[in-house]
Formats: structure tokens, sequence, C-alpha cells
């Protein structure tokens, strides 16, 4: 099949019997049949950024776009990084389906760029290649004992309980009663609203069909023991990265109540008036969940939580802390900061003061970063980006980028869908004013070729729609709307690769 692909193209730079090894770049360029006059647009990675940013290719009237995807399941950190209490954000999913329907886009799981075909055998077989792969990576600590058991990044967490296939093996020791995660974004929200909530509550929301968090990890969760959360920032209430729909949650999860010291919001009140509205609304929720003498009604609430959280501000972590035999993590040496410089410029320095905050559990949520994916694609280690402008990336025509490894991981859903959607609008004027590459490529045909001789099989878009009919089904008996398949080797067994 492979040989009589390659001979379609008529490819006679190659021998039918034998195709090209991993890493070296036939030309595509002379070789094919003239009859294809079609725009060829690869995206890498599928997610929000690689379907907005397809979903905006497609509106030229002739292009194909190919979605390659490292999982043989697509939507990225739509399935995989949010929260399985919040279903209502996972509805995107009915518009990515939509772009993976049209007849001129094509879904491809199960391939790996940068192992299983390099960035120049795409560039080779397209007009144009778009890097959309995402943060796969975290922000590490770098402060001794960030190697003990009991540490991990809130990333992995997140991919343990979201069915991401690399974080299954992560067991977390739920036994402590006392867990610290290192940042004060959406993310470290959401990690410690899934520790908190009461396993009742998790029922209930089985019950309503409103989760998919995982068997294994639904699990684990009935059986914590973890009862206070602490959420640790190295500055103060104004500079808070999460949003106020997520910090409301917190404010109003069952079984919960709000730790926070008055004294971190003194003189708040004045600075708040000039800083922008959403920020403005943020802020004054802290403030009056910090000052103000609860209702009577949420007061018994919260005099009857047996779960608490709290806000520690102005503390930068040194040190994690090893139990008394040194076998895993047993608190956080936090060192006191005092902020310094105005708005955007404003940064924590430390006093000199230090406090050790005792836990039995340490979750670093302090960002996420990209890799680089090719040696041919310039990239920025410090930033975490590869370098472009206006997503076309620097030095290399043809190449693109958009969503978080264009950027850096900042922002929500919308945010990723204009970020793409510029990227596509950047390509498709390049298209229209000859910048790309004239004549016709070869597009998935070639690439096809490639990963057949070096024994990868792709997952189409209906091969994902068969997987996903599977996870529906078994969720049916247990309420879900679907149980997760996490295992990458039982997806393939189940579409008979």
């Amino acid at each position: 099949m492979a040989s009589r692909c390659w001979r379609w193209w008529g490819w006679s730079a190659w021998p039918r019997t034998r195709l090209p090894p991993a890493g070296s770049t036939p030309s595509f360029r002379h070789h094919f049949s003239t009859q294809e006059k079609t725009p060829q647009i690869c995206v890498v990675g599928s997610g929000p950024a690689g379907f907005y940013t397809a979903q905006h290719l497609l509106k030229h009237p002739q292009a194909h776009v190919d979605i390659y995807e490292k999982q043989p399941v697509p939507f990225g950190l739509v399935r995989f990084g949010v929260a399985p209490d919040h279903p209502e954000v996972k509805n995107v999913i009915n518009t990515f389906t939509q772009t993976a329907h049209s007849g001129r886009c094509a879904f491809w799981g199960n391939v790996e760029v940068g192992r299983d075909v390099t960035v120049p055998e795409l560039r080779e077989a397209y007009h144009a290649v778009v890097l959309s792969y995402g943060a796969e990576d975290h922000r590490a600590l770098e402060i001794p004992g960030e190697e003990l058991p009991g540490v991990c990044s809130a990333r992995a967490f997140v991919g343990w309980y979201n069915g991401l296939p690399e974080n299954q093996e992560l067991e977390p020791d739920l036994s402590c009663d006392t867990a610290v995660i290192l940042g004060q974004g959406n993310v470290a929200l959401d990690v410690a609203r899934i520790l908190l909530t009461p396993p009742e509550h998790l029922e209930a929301l089985l019950l309503c069909q409103r989760t998919d968090i995982t068997k294994a990890a639904l699990g684990v969760l009935r059986q914590s023991r973890v009862k206070t959360v602490w959420l640790v920032g190295r500055r103060g209430p104004l500079q808070v990265a999460f949003t106020i729909k997520e910090l409301r949650e917190m404010i109003q999860l069952p079984g919960a109540r709000p730790i926070l010291d008055p004294v971190d919001f003194l003189g708040l009140q004045d600075k708040i008036k000039e800083v922008p509205r959403p920020r403005k609304r943020l802020t004054e929720l802290l403030l009056r969940t910090a000052t103000e003498k609860p209702g009577l009604e949420e007061a018994a609430r919260q005099a009857s939580a047996s779960r608490a959280w709290g806000l520690r501000f102005f503390r930068s972590p040194q040190q994690v802390l090893p139990s008394p035999d040194g076998r895993r993590a047993a608190g956080v040496r936090l060192a006191v900061t005092r902020l310094e410089g105005v708005d955007e410029a404003t940064r924590a320095v430390p006093t000199g003061d230090m406090e050790d905050l005792p836990c039995g559990l340490v979750l670093s949520s302090i960002g996420y970063k990209s890799r680089p994916v090719d040696p041919s694609v310039p990239f920025d280690s410090k930033l975490g980006v590869i370098p472009n402008v206006e997503g076309r990336v620097m030095d290399v025509p043809g190449l693109y980028c958009s969503g978080w490894v264009k950027r850096g991981p900042t922002g929500v859903i919308a945010t990723t869908m204009t970020d793409s959607f510029l990227t596509g609008q950047m390509l498709l004027q390049d298209l229209k004013a000859g910048l790309l590459p004239s004549g016709p490529r070869p597009g998935y045909a070639a690439i096809q070729a490639l990963l057949s001789s070096r024994g990868v099989r792709p997952v189409s878009f209906s091969e994902w729609e068969k997987l996903d009919a599977e996870e529906v089904a078994r969720g049916q008996g247990t309420g879900k709307p679907r149980e997760k398949l996490v295992d990458p080797q039982e997806m393939l067994r189940l579409l008979g690769h």
C-alpha cells in the first residue's frame, strides 16, 4: 500500500521498495501529479489553538487543512485541562467537531511531530505549516526538595484526574491533612476545588451527568483526607491571576470555608478605584470576603464546614522541607516578601523573614511551558515560545504558530480563539500575496507514506468518533457523560490497529 501511494505521486527520487528513513527530507516539490492545485496546509496540535486556526483557514474556498495530534484523541486542553466539573466550557468541542467534519479538513491523531515525522518533512509536503501544539510542560520551582515524593506539578495533577495518558501513573497521596498549592491562578483554584469538593458532592455531579472525571481519580478523591488547602502567592491581592468566576466558586464551595487575613487587604479600598473593571470587581469580592461579617445563613454554612482553603499572600517558596526520615515532603519554607514598583512593574522582594508551612502535599502551579518541537524550528527557551511576528515564525517563511506556543500560556479559550484567527489571517494574506511556495504540494499523501514506512498508524476523526461512542457507552453505566479511555494502546486495540 505504501509503495502504491508513493507511485501514485510519481516520486521517482526514492525506490518503491524502500521508503526514506526518519529525518530524511525527500523533495516533494517536483515529483507529483500536476492535477493538485489546492493550497495544502497542516496544523500541528488539535487543541483550541489548532482547531480555531483550521476554522479560519477554511475560509479560503479551496484550502485543505490537515490537523496532526500526538494523542489518539483530539481537543487538547479542552479534554485534558478543563476542570471535570465545568462541562459547559467543553461545549466548544461541538464547534471543533463541525470543523473536523468539513470535507476540506482532516484530523490525524497518534502522530507525534518531531518523532514520527519532522517539521522539514511537513514543510516539503505542505504549502504552509502552523505549529499550535500548546504548552506540554510546567515551570519548575528550582528550589531544594522539589524532587521529594509528595511534590508534583498542578499540570500533572490536572492531567491525572482528567485522563491524560502520560499522567495516569501519578498516584497522588491524599492521606495528609494539609496541601499547599504554590500559585494563585485559575489552575491553582481548579486543583483546590477538586481537592476540597466533598465526596457526596462529587456523587451528586455524577447523578446529573456533570463530570467526566476518571474512575481512578474519583476513587482516590473519595478516600482523600485533605481538609485544608493553602494557595501561596509571591505578591498581593491586586496581583492574583485567577478570575472572578473561579473565585466565586471557591467561596461558595459546599462544606468549605475561606480563610483570608484582613491585614493583607489594608489600604486596598483606595487602590482599586483606578484599576480596570474586571480587576476591580475581583478585588472587591476578595475584600468583602476577607473583611465583612457574613450573613446568618453564610455564617452558619461556614461554621459547619469541615474543610477550609486560604490565600497566603506575600510569600515566596524557598525550600520543600523533608519529613524527619527524609523520604517525603513535610512542609514548605517561605520567604516573606513586600512589593516594590507600581502597576505592571510591581515585583516581590524578600524582607529577610522566613516562615515554615507544614503540609503533606505540595502542588506547583506557577505556569505551563512549551517545549521545542524540532531542531529546525527557532525556540526561545527563556520565554518558552517560538519567536514570531503576528504568528509568522521569524526567519522561516511558510512556518507559522498560534496559541500558547506563540504567545505563552496566558488567557482563556476566547483569548486563544482571537489569537488563532489572527495567525490564520496572516497566513491567508501571505497566500494571497504569493509569499508561499507556488505550485502544487502533495499534502497528507506524502506524510501517510512516510508514517506507513515507520510503522505509525494515524487515527482519523471517524475513528475518534468510534472511541467517543465507546466512552459514552461506558459512562452510561455509572451515570457519567463518558468514562474516558486513558490507555492509548487500548484505544488502538479497540480500533483494530
